[in-house]
């Protein structure tokens, strides 16, 4: 499945993805990685732009002041399992909708994004330059005293991705389960190169 959401987002825009269905986003997107999760959870401070039914992205941009206003040069996600401890409680306390990141999470991540019925998604790695494009406009800044890779962008999207579903609300969890078929393969091969060589000694 390939679908388009725009913010704010409902239950039923994304109720129907499965992990592995191709999603892009329009409407406001933030950037929220490590600094940001330890400030709402460890000290319970919430960015004045309010994240429900809102999307973040794991990310830490470069970008160019210009004129009092700001320019995005790039935008390449960050590892989201770097925010696992964290995701299942910034869920419950922001109550954002999609996550938006490199790689997969966790299992606490799964198990909160089937109670609150949220996606985790993952921008494909080494396309930064590309994504900022996809940026249309960065509307304000939160949190600046963290620096600009872990500061709180405001940013207005169109089309952003494409971004592929890794958590979907059911909880299923794509790397999860590439990692249960690659380990059911890994085992059938050994035993066919045992038995192999085996085989051969005798």
């Amino acid at each position: 499945m390939k679908k388009e959401i725009t913010t704010p987002i409902k239950n039923e825009d994304i109720i129907d993805l499965r992990i592995g269905d191709i999603v892009y986003l329009t409407g406001y997107l933030v950037t929220c990685r490590d600094d940001g999760h330890r400030r709402v959870i460890e000290e319970g401070i919430l960015p004045k732009f309010n994240l429900e039914n809102m999307a973040i992205l794991h990310a830490g941009p470069i970008v160019k002041e210009n004129n009092g206003s700001w320019d995005m040069v790039s935008i390449g996600p960050t590892t989201s399992k770097r925010m696992e401890k964290y995701e299942s409680e910034f869920i419950e306390k922001t109550k954002i909708k999609f996550i938006i990141g490199k790689g997969g999470m966790g299992d606490k991540t799964s198990k909160a994004c089937k109670e609150h019925k949220v996606i985790h998604a993952m921008y494909p790695g080494g396309c930064a330059v590309v994504a900022a494009e996809e940026v249309e406009k960065i509307e304000g800044v939160e949190w600046e005293e963290f620096g600009m890779p872990e500061a709180f962008w405001i940013m207005k999207v169109k089309k952003f991705g494409p971004l592929v579903v890794t958590i979907d609300t059911e909880g299923s969890n794509l790397f999860e389960k590439n990692k249960e078929v690659f380990q059911e393969t890994k085992t059938k091969e050994m035993k066919k190169m045992s038995k192999f060589i085996s085989d051969f000694k005798h």
